[in-house]
């Protein structure tokens, strides 16, 4: 059974930082893109990053660019989103979410998602 599992959401300052984590089972990851995603309220869900199989290419959104650091770990079946100098307009529910290739900072034919998990930026 294919899962992905958020964690590492929480309540933060302006300026501070969180480090998301997406575990995954049922699958051999090393073989799938992963991306991350992010649905802020009232608003679409959003590509933010992405991270090849083949050669750990990453891809980020032109807002995240120099804040967000996006890396996996085979070994551990995890894939990680580093959040530095977090904005209140970083505020959403992120997702992982398991495709065939990154097609720039998304996922092509993502087929997983988890459930997510919430991050609040504010003073």
């Amino acid at each position: 059974q294919v899962q992905l599992v958020e964690s590492g959401g929480g309540l933060v300052h302006p300026g501070g930082s969180l480090r998301l984590s997406c575990a995954a089972s049922g699958f051999s990851l090393e073989y799938y893109a992963i991306g991350w995603l992010r649905q802020a309220p009232g608003k679409e869900r959003e590509g933010v990053s992405c991270i090849s199989a083949s050669d750990d290419t990453t891809y980020y959104v032109d807002s995240v660019k120099g804040r967000f650091t996006v890396s996996r770990d085979n070994a551990k079946a995890t894939v990680y989103l580093q959040m530095n100098s977090l904005k209140p307009e970083d505020t959403a529910v992120y997702y992982c979410a398991r495709g065939y290739y990154c097609s720039g900072y998304s996922p092509y034919r993502m087929d997983y998602w988890g459930n997510g998990t919430l991050v609040t930026v504010s003073s």
